[in-house]
């Protein structure tokens, strides 16, 4: 009956445990405000993106350096910094103690001094030790210095699960300071993510919380000449329509949109046209994005790796809620990790993580093509 009446209206040392799964190709087509770069026919890394954002933007701007644990000497625990140490020397390129807190803190002061510091987190369990800096030293300084003080600073690392290394070096970040004003939160898929996202965040003149993923690093995806261009970056809070569709909304970030584009090959086969957002950006969030698609879709599927409560899920549903809850034909679905610690045994780290199959049949209940879950309690 809404839907009738809508129409008269109007609408690294973990990598050989990987297993390796096929990724699907993403859509071209993508709404103006969610351009698509990434139709040609070279493909990079994800691992060589990073990289090369970081020596692009070290060499237009004598202010940006590294600092971090093995991102000299050693190029990096999983060779994102590879060569620049040779290129630009100790005093950009800084090997550190293993002391979150000690080397965050140091950045953050060089940042209060105008210089722009790209601190390297091993992983993001291990900002823990440094949350102190990133959140009360970093996030806070603009609003409580009246705007006189800027912090232009990256933390950038892997986030999220890998595999087999237990609860306390699994953990995803994204709802953690995502929560936080003063952060800006991003976390890339594609090679043209990671470039692209990387240097906005490096030019940014706000603190940027960079939440790359472990298992990414050796994927490779397409990328077209203009995202090769020095000059590329991508405009921070803005998402991308990654495949479009018309009859269920599925939004994810990071490793996560990889699975939904399974999913939605899946679901195409089954005669349901699923559209896949990359969020690319947690704070800012790109409401108007997820709203635009499931005022079109009416319906909606969240997916993410971390825990479910209060999690990123948890407040994309509070939006389409507030913003198109009259469209929607279906309840939302959402999909997350299991709500405890990480299991170290393979088969219970299966369980604990969203897999393909989850996102089938979410998408299925929400069409409804599937009993509801309820109904067979």
């Amino acid at each position: 009956m809404l839907g009738a009446a809508r129409r008269q209206l109007g609408s690294g040392p973990m990598l050989g445990q990987v297993l390796r799964r096929l990724r699907p190709a993403a859509a071209a087509a993508s709404t103006e405000a969610t351009r698509g770069y990434s139709a040609g026919a070279k493909e990079i890394t994800v691992r060589d993106a990073l990289n090369s954002a970081l020596d692009e933007e070290m060499s237009a701007d004598p202010s940006v350096f590294l600092m971090g644990e093995e991102v000299g000497e050693y190029q990096g625990a999983y060779k994102i910094t590879k060569g620049l140490l040779d290129k630009y020397g100790p005093d950009r390129v800084l090997d550190t103690p293993i002391t979150e807190a000690g080397f965050t803190g140091i950045g953050v002061g060089a940042a209060y001094q105008g210089l722009r510091p790209v601190i390297e987190f091993m992983t993001f369990n291990f900002s823990m030790q440094a949350i102190d800096h990133i959140i009360n030293s970093a996030a806070k300084s603009n609003y409580m210095s009246a705007g006189q003080i800027n912090v232009p600073i990256v933390f950038r690392g892997p986030n999220g699960a890998a595999a087999g290394v237990g609860a306390q070096h699994s953990q995803c970040y994204a709802a953690w300071f995502a929560h936080v004003p003063g952060l800006k939160v991003l976390a890339p898929y594609s090679s043209e993510d990671a470039r692209g996202l990387l240097k906005a965040a490096i030019r940014d003149p706000d603190p940027v919380v960079f939440l790359e993923n472990e298992l990414l690093y050796g994927e490779s995806f397409p990328v077209s000449d203009e995202v090769l261009d020095s000059s590329f970056a991508l405009p921070i809070g803005k998402a991308k329509i990654e495949r479009e569709g018309k009859d269920v909304t599925i939004t994810a970030f990071s490793k996560m949109v990889g699975y939904a584009l399974q999913a939605a090959e899946i679901l195409s086969k089954e005669g349901i046209s699923a559209e896949v957002i990359n969020l690319r950006s947690i704070r800012p969030l790109d409401r108007a994005a997820i709203n635009a698609s499931v005022r079109k879709t009416n319906r909606l599927v969240t997916l993410e790796e971390g825990f479910p409560q209060h999690g990123v899920g948890a407040e994309i549903c509070m939006s389409v809620v507030e913003e198109s809850f009259e469209y929607l034909d279906a309840p939302v679905e959402r999909i997350a990790g299991a709500d405890v610690p990480m299991p170290y045994a393979a088969n219970l780290e299966r369980l604990a993580v969203p897999q393909i199959e989850d996102i089938v049949r979410a998408a299925r209940r929400a069409c409804y093509r599937a009993v509801p879950m309820a109904a067979t309690a």
